[in-house]
């Protein structure tokens, strides 16, 4: 794999493969979820029997936290955003030539994965301080209350590199394999490392999804 196409915007540095694979991806969702809800009728026709049993998964993951229902805007987008990043970076887009870098998944960006882990961070802690204030890190002054906040707060700083890494590693490696075979290997032989990875793209955006669930249902637990 080649280095990122990298560029300023003002005095930040970016990288330009991500910002526009990130956007197109962006983009499709949010096309998708248009022409998925343009006309919703009391019978449903196959488009919306579709994005009923997407809404349906979503609401099942997500059936053990109280309210849960209202966290369904943030696990659905990033469900849904993490499954077609990752799917970018297995069509033909990589054959695409630009200046530097090439077209492949945005989330093969170690910035781009650690960017959503924040978001995660900052909404559970959100959802955790509108519950129960202070108490969702604080845990008191006894010895086993601020061994309890120690906890907590070594969590906060490892929840989310460990998010990133995960779904950066597998897509980043998953790639080099395909973008390997590519170089060296006859027609056709990449395909089953490419389906492969099919499956380990709708795996990463599980587990990233189902560990942000975790995350917030520790955060606005009564017991926690």
């Amino acid at each position: 794999m080649s280095g990122h196409w990298t560029g300023y915007i003002g005095n930040l540095h970016v990288h330009w493969d991500t910002l526009i694979t990130m956007w197109t991806v962006m983009a499709f969702v949010i096309i998708l979820a248009f022409i998925f809800t343009r006309k919703l009728e009391i019978i449903p026709n196959k488009i919306q029997t579709a994005a009923e049993s997407v809404m349906k998964f979503f609401i099942g993951s997500l059936s053990d936290i109280e309210e849960g229902e209202k966290h369904i805007p943030l696990i659905g987008s990033l469900f849904l955003f993490i499954l077609f990043a990752n799917l970018m970076g297995q069509l033909p887009l990589r054959l695409i030539h630009i200046k530097e870098g090439e077209i492949a998944s945005p989330t093969n960006d170690i910035n781009m994965t650690a960017a959503m882990a924040i978001l995660v961070l900052v909404y559970y802690l959100y959802q955790g301080f509108r519950k129960k204030g202070i108490h969702a890190i604080w845990h008191g002054l006894s010895f086993a209350g601020i061994i309890t906040t120690l906890v907590d707060f070594l969590e906060m700083i490892t929840r989310p590199l460990s998010l990133s890494l995960r779904l950066f590693a597998n897509i980043f490696a998953g790639e080099i394999l395909v973008s390997a075979l590519l170089g060296i290997a006859a027609v056709g032989l990449p395909i089953p490392a490419m389906f492969f990875e099919i499956f380990v793209a709708f795996i990463q955006a599980f587990v990233f999804m189902m560990l942000s669930i975790a995350y917030i249902s520790t955060s606005v637990s009564e017991e926690h």
